[in-house]
């Protein structure tokens, strides 16, 4: 399905310099507040007090949010556990207070609000645990760089490999900037954005490339440049269909989800926006820079249909 089509292909390759030396300057900057700023990580990060509470009826988790803050926490997740009753909270270690002081404090201070709360639960989580969440994460993280390099050199060619994985890293450390800079929370549920928008613009990235394979195949007088563009133009369509229904599902999440879903929702929509660009910009042109030609798809063998030895497109398998 196509909304419209355009007819003459668009030069991106033209201006692929200036584009990368943009991305080049923002990738930098995303490292430089990583390295300089870090990242506000979470109660599962860092170590905590987790507790779950029971009310008669539903729970007003705006209510209970502002009873939290009152106590002094700032950007505590509250959301509702198994049932619109139940309240998980995740309250971050306070200098002087212990785990169960913290408990008895915000248990008090939500009785005065509403008496029938009561306690289901409250537990430590320990730092320990947070260094063990972050380790497993980076080998989640690197599993599926790992994966993603073997699936695109055994489909395609080592070289749109390369330039699919750069132009991926780019998205996340690009993402990770953002929470570096603004000091947004960075959770688990970020952390699954995040490995999300891995998957997602691979997908991007294959798409392009199968395009570039398949006009590659068909026109034998253009140029690498004229292919990439010619393949990126002819996915322009698919492109606006694909990402534009998935970003508006992902803005209802930004904007109704509420506390619980925004930083997850904002990391989707920071994904996906970098993921389209990277594709059509980064992934292409390096693909293009490191000397992707016609041979790398096309395998030829000896002759076919009498041809001459000598002529290169002998035996071509198109």
């Amino acid at each position: 399905m196509e909304f419209f089509r355009i007819r003459r292909d668009i030069p991106f390759m033209k201006h692929a310099i200036v584009l990368n030396a943009i991305s080049a300057i923002t990738f930098v900057a995303a490292v430089f507040f990583l390295v300089t700023k870090g990242l506000h990580l979470s109660v599962e990060f860092t170590g905590g007090t987790v507790m779950e509470v029971a009310y008669e009826q539903p729970a007003d988790l705006e209510a209970v949010r502002k009873v939290i803050e009152g106590l002094g926490y700032t950007e505590v997740p509250v959301q509702n556990f198994g049932t619109s009753s139940d309240v998980l909270l995740r309250l971050p270690a306070m200098q002087g207070q212990s785990s169960g002081q913290q408990a008895e404090a915000v248990l008090a201070a939500l009785k005065a609000q509403n008496p029938a709360v009561e306690l289901r639960r409250s537990e430590f989580v320990g730092p320990q645990v947070g260094q063990e969440l972050v380790s497993n994460g980076l080998k989640a993280l690197g599993l599926v760089i790992v994966g993603i390099m073997i699936y695109l050199a055994l489909r395609f060619e080592w070289k749109y490999a390369v330039s699919a994985i750069i132009a991926n890293l780019h998205d996340v450390v690009i993402i990770l900037g953002f929470f570096a800079f603004f000091q947004w929370e960075f959770s688990l549920a970020v952390l699954a954005a995040t490995l999300a928008v891995l998957g997602y613009s691979v997908n991007e990235s294959v798409v392009i490339f199968d395009r570039i394979r398949e006009t590659f195949r068909r026109q034998r007088k253009m140029t690498p440049p004229q292919v990439i563009d010619h393949a990126i133009t002819s996915t322009i369509s698919r492109t606006i269909i694909t990402h534009g229904s998935t970003q508006a599902m992902v803005l209802s999440m930004l904007v109704f989800g509420g506390p619980t879903l925004f930083y997850f929702s904002l990391a989707l929509t920071i994904g996906i926006c970098f993921g389209i660009y990277s594709s059509v910009f980064v992934g292409a042109a390096v693909a293009m820079w490191l000397g992707i030609k016609r041979e790398d798809l096309i395998k030829t063998s000896g002759t076919k249909d009498g041809g001459d030895p000598g002529d290169p497109n002998a035996g071509a398998v198109v």
